[in-house]
């Protein structure tokens, strides 16, 4: 038992975890204030520009029997709810859809900065180790290991020094 609340607690605690808790939070945030640009920025002045429409009361009503109380039709979302009518209420849909837009904009736009700050500018490639050298006395390239020159014929020093000409 005491094995399984330690591994909870290294599970708990490691970073990924933590992260991940804090981005909901901060998500959920964020989300509530998407919402609201949307419903009380957003879609006012294009409810105003297309005749006054508040999309939350958009809905059809797929129970034309129901009604409230003294046969009135119900004029907005909640008292056709009120009013026990089975609607599908595509005007919430729209706000919900334009809500989704915004914020996985909004995600792509962070993502694709974050992207641009972690980029890792190309590293160069190590120098390659030479694998010749300049022959000391006539300067032509010969193998490091050489003990002669295939040039001029002189003797060198394996390790790159030079020997008796």
């Amino acid at each position: 038992m005491k094995s399984t609340l330690q591994e909870f607690k290294t599970f708990a605690m490691r970073g990924n975890v933590i992260d991940l808790a804090v981005g909901v939070i901060i998500g959920a945030a964020f989300g509530k204030i998407v919402t609201s640009l949307v419903n009380d920025i957003i879609m006012p002045p294009i409810g105003k520009l297309l005749g006054n429409v508040d999309f939350k009361n958009l809905y059809w009503n797929l129970d034309p029997s129901k009604t409230l109380p003294g046969d009135i039709k119900p004029e907005s979302l909640d008292k056709a709810r009120e009013a026990g009518a089975a609607v599908i209420a595509y005007g919430q849909f729209i706000n919900i859809l334009i809500d989704f837009l915004l914020v996985a904009f909004c995600v792509f736009m962070l993502v694709k900065v974050i992207n641009k700050l972690n980029r890792k500018k190309p590293e160069e490639a190590p120098a390659a180790e030479p694998t010749t050298r300049d022959c000391p006395y006539c300067l032509s390239a010969i193998p490091l290991a050489a003990s002669k020159c295939s040039h001029c014929t002189s003797d060198v020093d394996p390790i790159g020094q030079a020997a008796k000409a």
